[in-house]
C-alpha cells in the first residue's frame, strides 16, 4: 500500500507546459526589463521555456527517473550558461529541476493523496507569497552587502562586479571602516553605551515584569501600557520629550544621558520578553522555597531566575540591538564627542556617500543575525525548560 502512495506519476503536457510556460513569463520580466521591452521578455520567456521543457521531456527515457532528473537540469543549466554565463547557468539548472519537478508530479510526492487541485493550489501559493514577502524585506539587505565589496567608490554594481571579476571586489571600504578614526571612534562609543543601557533596561524591565505578574497589583494593565508605550508612539516624539526632560535636568550632550535614553527604549522589549517567559511560571516554587526558610532575595536568584533567565536574556539582546541601532534619540540627546555608530552613519550619507556605510550596514547586519539567532535558540531553550515544546 505504501508503494502505491508514494507512486508519483508523470504529469500530462497540457498540465506541465502551461505551468512551465508560466515559470518562463515570470523570469522574462526581468529580462526583458533589463533589455527595455517587457512584454517581449514575458512572450519569450514563456515559449522558449515551454519549447525546451517539451523537447526535454520527449526526448529523455521517463521510465529513468534519475537519468531524467539529471538530464533536465543539464539540458538547461548548459542552455542558461550559453545565453547569460554563470547567472545563466545557475538559473536554468533551476529551471530543469522545476521541469522535473513539475512534469514528474512530485510536487505531490510529499502531500496527502486525497487533496484537491485546488487544495494544492492553495499550498503551494501560500508558501510562494510567503516567499514573496520575504524577498521584499531582504532584498535591501541583500543588495547592500555585495556592494560593501565594490573595488570603486560607487553606490552601484560596476560592469566587473556583474560579471564575477575578481578585480571588481574588494575589502579595502571594511579597511577604511577599521582604520578610519571617525568610525573607529563611533564604534567605540555605541560600545560604550549599548552595555550599560542594557544592563539597565534588563535590571528595570525584569522587576517590572515580575511586579507586573503578581495579582494582587492594581492597575497593573494600564502600568503595562505605559511602559511599553514607546514601542508605540512615533520615535520622533519619543525624542523630543527626552530632550525637554533631560535639559531641565542638565544631562543633554552627556554619556548618562545617552545611556537613560537608551535603557528606556529598551525597557518595553525586556519586559514583554519576561513577561512571556512568566505565563508558564509554576509559583508553587516559590512558596516552596519561603517555606523552606528562603528570603525573597535568596528565592529569586535561586528559584526564579534560572527558570526566566531565558526570557531575561533574550529581552537583554533585543535592548541591545535596539541601543546600538538606535540614531533618532542620540541626535537630540548625544553631542559631537558622543557620535554613535548609526549616528555616523546617518552623518555620512548626508556630508560624503562612501560605500564605507555599506561595510558598517554588513557589519551591522551580521551582529543582528547572531544575536536574534541567539534569542531564538533562547526561546525554544525557554520552551523545552516550562515543558511546552518536545525536548
Amino acid at each position: 500500500m505504501s508503494a502505491i502512495l508514494t507512486k508519483v506519476e508523470q504529469r500530462p503536457m497540457s498540465f506541465t507546459l502551461p505551468v512551465v510556460g508560466a515559470a518562463g513569463a515570470f523570469a522574462g520580466i526581468f529580462v526583458g526589463a533589463a533589455n527595455g521591452s517587457t512584454i517581449a521578455g514575458i512572450v519569450g520567456g514563456a515559449v522558449l521555456i515551454a519549447a525546451l521543457a517539451f523537447i526535454a521531456m520527449t526526448s529523455v527515457p521517463s521510465d529513468k527517473e534519475k537519468l531524467f532528473r539529471w538530464a533536465m537540469i543539464a539540458i538547461f543549466a548548459v542552455t542558461g550558461l550559453l545565453f547569460g554565463a554563470l547567472p545563466g547557468l545557475i538559473v536554468g539548472g533551476l529551471f530543469g529541476w522545476f521541469i522535473y519537478w513539475i512534469g514528474q508530479g512530485r510536487y505531490r510526492s510529499h502531500l496527502v493523496p486525497y487533496l484537491t487541485p485546488g487544495q494544492v493550489l492553495w499550498h503551494y501559493a501560500f508558501r510562494v507569497i510567503c516567499g514573496a514577502i520575504f524577498v521584499f524585506l531582504i532584498t535591501p539587505i541583500l543588495v547592500v552587502m555585495p556592494l560593501s565589496f565594490n573595488a570603486e567608490n560607487f553606490f552601484t554594481f560596476t560592469p566587473e562586479m556583474l560579471r564575477f571579476d575578481p578585480d571588481g571586489y574588494s575589502l579595502k571600504h571594511y579597511r577604511d571602516f577599521l582604520t578610519n578614526s571617525e568610525w573607529t571612534n563611533a564604534v567605540w562609543n555605541s560600545l560604550r553605551i549599548a552595555p550599560v543601557a542594557t544592563l539597565l533596561s534588563v535590571s528595570l524591565g525584569t522587576l517590572a515584569a515580575i511586579g507586573l505578574s503578581q495579582s494582587h497589583v492594581p492597575g497593573k494593565r494600564a502600568i503595562m501600557a505605559v511602559l511599553i508605550s514607546l514601542m508605540i508612539v512615533p520615535l520622533i516624539i519619543s525624542a523630543t520629550g527626552m530632550y525637554f526632560f533631560y535639559s531641565k535636568i542638565g544631562i543633554v550632550g552627556t554619556y548618562w544621558g545617552v545611556v537613560l535614553a537608551h535603557a528606556v527604549l529598551g525597557i518595553p522589549f525586556v519586559i514583554i520578553t519576561v513577561t512571556a517567559t512568566l505565563v508558564g511560571f509554576d509559583r508553587s516554587l516559590v512558596r516552596a522555597a519561603a517555606n523552606m526558610g528562603a528570603n525573597p532575595v535568596t528565592t529569586f536568584f535561586r528559584v526564579q531566575m534560572p527558570l526566566i533567565l531565558p526570557g531575561v536574556i533574550s529581552g537583554g539582546l533585543f535592548a541591545f540591538i535596539t541601543s546600538f541601532d538606535e540614531v533618532v534619540v542620540v541626535i537630540f540627546i548625544g553631542s559631537a564627542e558622543l557620535q554613535t555608530l548609526p549616528w555616523q552613519m546617518f552623518t555620512g550619507l548626508r556630508e560624503q556617500i562612501s560605500p564605507t556605510i555599506l561595510a558598517a550596514a554588513t557589519i551591522l547586519v551580521g551582529i543582528s543575525i547572531c544575536l536574534l539567532t541567539t534569542v531564538e535558540l533562547l526561546r525554544r531553550r525557554s520552551e523545552r525548560i516550562r515543558g511546552m515544546s518536545p525536548g
